[in-house]
């Protein structure tokens, strides 16, 4: 470690439960951070800013002007740039001695196996069930801690999974909640500050990890209400079973979100082909007024009512802020025997 990164991390250093060789310990560790979001913008700047030396930054999405209040990595002149190729920039003015590996994709069962080999940790900073129990099984599979972190409105929770043979996200969550019990921030919102703190929480476990130092939050969730400052730490165990997993599932199956989902650019592709689509917006009627692509405007507590007034010979695109409530009303339509139904997938995230 040459005298640029000593001065560098003198702070660290000189810590006797770091020191040196704890240093450089970090800097021969690699960490993958899924979502480049709320969550994953302070975890990946803290581990940047602690020389953590390769990070890998997974995140399909570009920054949208929404995404400003809360992901203090972004800024007004980065809407609609891609969040990786804009973080990785930022990130490696904060600290050039880190190497970092953009991947602008989707965490898939089918990539997933080939993604995570080459992290030490998993830090999840997603923002759906289907997403987190790929996350946790990948992570059983190959045998890597995993940091998760989750925000709703004012509360975040936080743990340790996999650590050392100990509990997973199976163990916690056997099974993912209903389809219409799945909230995000998109549809429910979040106070800005929130994932900072659980995000810079997530980064202390990982650096806890890596060094080999305290109590890690293995078989215990945290969960912090920021409205009236309360944390409260519940511990669980882990169930047998939940480390035996073989292989990865179809996880858009296991959540019960199996709905066909149109991109938004095969969307555009059928309103330049002029096809005939009954195009209806879900959201609230503020929502829509504040933005929206011409659809009709049918709140999704309303549609059940509504059926009636929908050709069910003309096929459907049914949209929302991000995909959560068009999926729930998607799979009503289907139920009630449209034959032909789209969730527009991300919503109005990716217009």
């Amino acid at each position: 470690m040459n005298t640029a990164q000593q001065n560098r991390y003198a702070r660290h250093i000189m810590l006797p439960e770091i020191g040196l060789a704890g240093q450089q310990k970090l800097a021969q560790a690699a960490v993958l951070v899924v979502g480049c979001g709320g969550l994953g913008c302070p975890v990946l700047q803290y581990l940047t800013a602690a020389g953590v030396g390769t990070i890998g930054l997974l995140d399909a999405d570009t920054v949208a002007e929404s995404n400003l209040q809360r992901q203090v990595l972004y800024a007004t002149a980065d809407v609609g740039q891609r969040k990786v190729d804009v973080a990785r920039q930022k990130l490696a003015a904060l600290n050039p001695h880190v190497t970092f590996q953009p991947q602008a994709v989707h965490l898939t069962a089918a990539n997933a196996l080939r993604i995570l080999p080459a992290y030490d940790v998993v830090v999840d900073c997603s923002d759906n069930f289907a997403t987190r129990y790929l996350i946790n099984d990948a992570c059983v599979l190959l045998g890597k801690p995993l940091v998760f972190g989750a925000i709703f409105r004012f509360e975040g929770q936080l743990s340790v999974f996999n650590y050392q043979g100990g509990p997973t996200y199976r163990c916690l969550y056997p099974e993912p909640p209903a389809p219409d019990e799945m909230p995000n921030c998109a549809d429910s919102g979040v106070l800005g500050v929130l994932p900072g703190i659980i995000g810079t929480l997530q980064a202390t476990e990982t650096l806890k990890i890596l060094l080999g130092l305290g109590e890690v939050a293995s078989g215990k969730l945290l969960v912090m209400n920021s409205l009236t400052l309360h944390f409260e730490s519940f511990e669980f165990k882990a169930q047998p079973g939940n480390q035996q997993l073989k292989q990865l599932v179809d996880y858009e199956v296991l959540c019960g979100t199996g709905v066909l989902e149109i991109t938004a650019a095969e969307f555009k592709q059928k309103l330049a082909a002029r096809e005939q689509l009954q195009l209806l917006d879900v959201r609230e009627p503020h929502e829509h007024a504040q933005r929206n692509i011409g659809g009709r405007l049918l709140p999704l507590r309303e549609l059940a009512q509504h059926l009636s007034t929908l050709d069910p010979a003309v096929p459907i695109v049914v949209h929302c802020q991000s995909g959560g409530r068009s999926r729930q009303a998607a799979r009503l339509l289907q139920e009630q025997g449209f034959a032909e139904v789209y969730s527009l997938q991300n919503g109005l995230a990716d217009f």
